[in-house]
């Protein structure tokens, strides 16, 4: 059994510079910034006036797309992607697996005269047909029934993905089966997206707003964990499952709060630099980065996008993440929870909503008080989460999530909205009927001359809550560090339509009785608030005192993913996913046959690969140590002496690694055991039965790992992973 100590892992780490090939210097970003996108700009550059504008009704204003466009748009994207160098293009698209596929086409065709030439068609651009057969369908798609279309979406611009032997064009495409059911992300996204720019002209043409469109605006941070390479190769359980299935807790983890926006260590730092580069030039507009609270966890934040461009920049992000790491001998953790006892890693979605013209519609001004069209979409926004808690919490579930929602770094399963001390203040006078001012937040002093006196929020902000007002725009901030953010944004997107649309349907029924449309305003905002008010909670959501007075308020509480799961197919669901053509009865019914597949199919290799290692590495550490001090003991005992403290550590050890063995049995015939035929029984028993055998397991093993000598423990310790930098 091979060790590699902590100094051979350091020694390769300070060496990385030599390992690496020659970085890209950032030295104008704007300069390099949207340099491998064909973007708006590439666009009018590059196609005649009358296309151009044909073109650009579609991407800005949400008009059909033109065909005869096509094949003019497809012979300037070839000829621009083949100067950057591509030999080939792929139609890129976000199947229901969460992450991303595509599949690579060569730009040649042989010509007659035996040679080849670069061909890119309308109809190549258009459409494509991967196999559909293979990616999950949720009963959508029988398996012999393999035909399924790609889609291009013109909305999202295409761009050049560069390796080391080459270049390919990705162009963003939506998928869809034979049938036209919806089998990605995408798709549902951008019928929300069209649902809430429809819901959201009516209410403003009510407030005498002019504009062409409506759309949800999105920037999402990220957090993830970087650990050397050799670790993670030495770790079968990150390689398999993302995650450690075993460890130890170190003595020190975070308590010392010494991380966060600490300073960046410099191998981290430069390949934050590679990272932010490489998005830059794919024009991804990446903002801050910083040290989270966890050791060797950090956040990357992008500033808002249209909410379907920033869906697939995240992928983006993530896919960069993951390849920039492995050029400096790191490997990136996406997982919710890559290591017990310390923080685990989520993506904080802001979401807010603007016209075309630039108009923030949940920007509250100086004095939202007096501000009655803010208050009007801020109201739909309560009203939303509020009525359909259930789904928004369904929209982040998973087995990986589990481990983070409700702990210390992350909000509660409850869904609540914090708004601060202004504008609850705000909310409770409307409640009351009566609005006559808004809190200001004055000038902060610090103390002395030589510092500047602080503008200061009107309120504070509250790390605890799962859906919070910060300013400008909402921070969801339950969705999951692994997880595609294009589906919350579609629930989002679609509950606040349906509030939008009851809202202005009252509003309209009201102006046609002569009232007002302030005093109409009023009345309806009073009675919605009033009705919704229970879900605003400004407190500490990590008390336990919060999840009674949750009860109290008839909030849920879906504790877990697959108690959220079962949301998804509600009679209310299904429909407003109708209503507003996101999502038909079908794809609604895909997805939850989906969510539990991939609850079961996580949970099931987790599994397999816990007792994987306690059979084949962690017991024989156990026996080997065993034998090593029974060898010590007999050899003693032969000169007639005795040792208690060797037959005391003999003792614990056997009888740790009998416990570990037995828990091993118990979780064998769990796994053997799949809990029935359908997934919904397999799912459950995953939960029930499964995870509580696993953690057993692993408390066990975990027990040994803190007396078995360190040459004998072959996979790296949370010691090493977590302050080896």
């Amino acid at each position: 059994m091979t060790h590699h100590s902590d100094y051979d892992v350091l020694a390769a780490a300070k060496n990385w510079r030599t390992m690496m090939p020659e970085l890209e210097k950032i030295t104008d970003i704007q300069q390099i910034f949207g340099v491998d996108t064909f973007s708006l700009d590439q666009m009018r550059e590059k196609l005649s006036k009358p296309v151009w504008k044909s073109l650009q009704a579609t991407i800005e204003r949400g008009l059909a797309l033109d065909p005869n466009v096509a094949d003019i748009a497809a012979l300037a994207m070839k000829e621009w992607a083949l100067s950057k160098g591509a030999t080939h293009y792929t139609h890129w698209f976000q199947p229901l697996t969460g992450t991303t596929a595509e599949k690579h086409e060569s730009f040649v065709t042989p010509n007659a005269g035996g040679g080849a030439i670069a061909e890119f068609s309308g109809k190549d651009l258009i459409q494509g047909e991967p196999d559909a057969s293979s990616f999950p369908s949720g009963g959508l798609r029988a398996t012999f029934e393999a035909r399924g279309y790609t889609a291009w979406d013109p909305t999202s611009p295409a761009f050049i993905v560069k390796h080391s032997n080459g270049a390919t064009l990705f162009i963003p495409t939506a998928f869809a089966s034979w049938t036209g059911d919806a089998l990605d992300y995408k798709t549902p996204l951008l019928r929300s997206i069209e649902a809430l720019n429809k819901q959201a002209m009516r209410a403003l043409q009510l407030f005498g707003v002019q504009t062409n469109k409506v759309g949800s605006t999105v920037g999402a941070e990220q957090e993830y964990f970087l650990i050397d390479e050799e670790f993670f190769f030495r770790r079968p359980d990150l390689v398999m499952s993302g995650r450690t299935l075993f460890g130890a807790r170190p003595p020190r983890g975070q308590e010392l709060e010494d991380h966060y926006f600490g300073s960046i260590p410099d191998r981290v730092l430069s390949f934050m630099t590679a990272v932010e580069t490489e998005l830059y030039r794919l024009g991804v507009p990446i903002k801050t980065r910083h040290n989270e609270v966890a050791p060797a966890q950090y956040e990357l934040a992008p500033i808002f996008e249209n909410s379907n461009i920033a869906a697939d920049h995240q992928q983006v992000v993530m896919q960069v993440l993951k390849n920039t790491a492995r050029r400096f001998g790191l490997v990136c953790l996406l997982h919710e929870k890559p290591f017990a006892g310390v923080n685990g890693s989520g993506k904080h979605v802001n979401w807010s909503m603007s016209t075309d013209t630039g108009l923030n519609l949940l920007e509250p001004g100086d004095t939202p008080h007096a501000n009655m069209q803010f208050l009007f979409f801020c109201t739909a926004v309560i009203k939303a989460v509020d009525t359909y808690a259930d789904l928004l919490r369904m929209s982040v579930a998973s087995a990986a999530n589990d481990h983070r929602l409700g702990a210390n770094e992350a909000p509660p399963a409850i869904m609540s909205i914090f708004l601060g001390d202004q504008l609850a203040d705000v909310f409770e006078q409307l409640e009351k009927g009566a609005l006559r001012k808004s809190k200001s937040g004055g000038l902060l002093g610090l103390g002395t001359n030589v510092l500047p006196h602080l503008p200061r929020h009107a309120g504070d902000r509250n790390r605890t809550s799962p859906f919070a007002f910060t300013g400008n725009k909402f921070e969801f901030r339950a969705v999951g560090s692994s997880q595609s953010v294009s589906f919350p944004i579609t629930v989002l997107n679609t509950i606040v339509a349906q509030s939008i649309n009851e809202m202005t349907n009252a509003l309209q029924a009201r102006l046609k009785k002569k009232e007002s449309l302030e005093t109409a305003l009023k009345i309806i905002l009073t009675d919605t608030i009033k009705k919704h008010k229970r879900v605003v909670f400004n407190g500490d959501g990590y008390e336990d005192k919060w999840k009674k007075e949750a009860q109290k308020r008839g909030l849920p509480n879906r504790r877990t993913s697959l108690e959220a799961i079962e949301q998804l197919i509600q009679k209310q669901h299904i429909k407003v996913f109708a209503d507003h053509a996101v999502l038909s009865e079908r794809e609604v019914e895909a997805r939850h046959e989906i969510a539990l597949d991939q609850y079961f199919k996580t949970i099931n290799i987790e599994a397999e690969t816990t007792e994987w290692i306690a059979c084949t590495i962690i017991l024989p550490a156990a026996h080997q140590y065993i034998g090593e001090l029974a060898a010590i003991a007999e050899n003693l005992a032969e000169t007639g002496i005795q040792s208690k403290a060797l037959l005391r550590s003999l003792q614990d050890i056997v009888t740790k690694t009998d416990d570990l063995s037995e828990n091993l049995e118990i979780l064998k015939k769990a796994n053997r055991d799949l809990g029935g035929d359908t997934i919904h029984s397999k799912a459950y028993h995953m939960r029930d039965t499964v995870v509580p055998a696993m953690n057993k397991v692993r408390a066990a093993a975990d027990e040994l790992e803190r007396i078995i000598p360190d040459k004998l423990w072959s996979m790296p310790t949370y010691r090493e992973m977590l302050f080896v930098k």
